[in-house]
């Protein structure tokens, strides 16, 4: 599946919320289900700069795909990694590179997330899109 569909997947999945309550809690159960990183990646390297809480990011290329795991000590963040991960994982770095986040204001995300909160998302889809560079660089 293309990060394009997954990304209008995830679209899909919050209009069919009423209200940001309950897309909060949307968000809440994706962390809670996020498989977790391993304890080797939970380093100063791997955690992403810019946010209020710790959250981990590993980048690993497996063949032409580059697939990510995280971690966060907040459980509204780790719902957002979740989201991030869930469309540029699995992926070429070359379409991570290539891809549009207009997703994330399409559901409403960063509107709805404190100003601190919504420099943590920033930074996260950076740090992924670094991933991306550094391993399409390699090849």
């Amino acid at each position: 599946m293309s990060i394009k569909e997954i990304q209008d997947e995830i679209v899909d999945e919050f209009s069919m919320f009423d209200d940001w309550m309950q897309r909060y809690e949307y968000i809440i159960d994706l962390g809670r289900a996020l498989p977790l990183i391993e304890e080797q990646y939970k380093t100063e390297d791997n955690i992403i700069k810019g946010c209020q809480s710790k959250v981990w990011v590993h980048g690993e290329q497996i063949g032409d795909r580059i697939v990510f795991t995280a971690d966060s000590d907040a459980i509204l963040t780790k719902g957002i990694i979740a989201i991030l991960i869930r469309a540029f994982s699995n992926q070429k770095a070359s379409d991570i590179l290539e891809a549009d986040t207009q997703f994330i204001d399409d559901i409403g995300l960063k509107e709805h997330l404190s100003p601190t909160r919504a420099n943590g998302l920033v930074s996260m889809i950076k740090k992924l899109k670094m991933y991306a560079l550094a391993f399409d660089a390699k090849n």
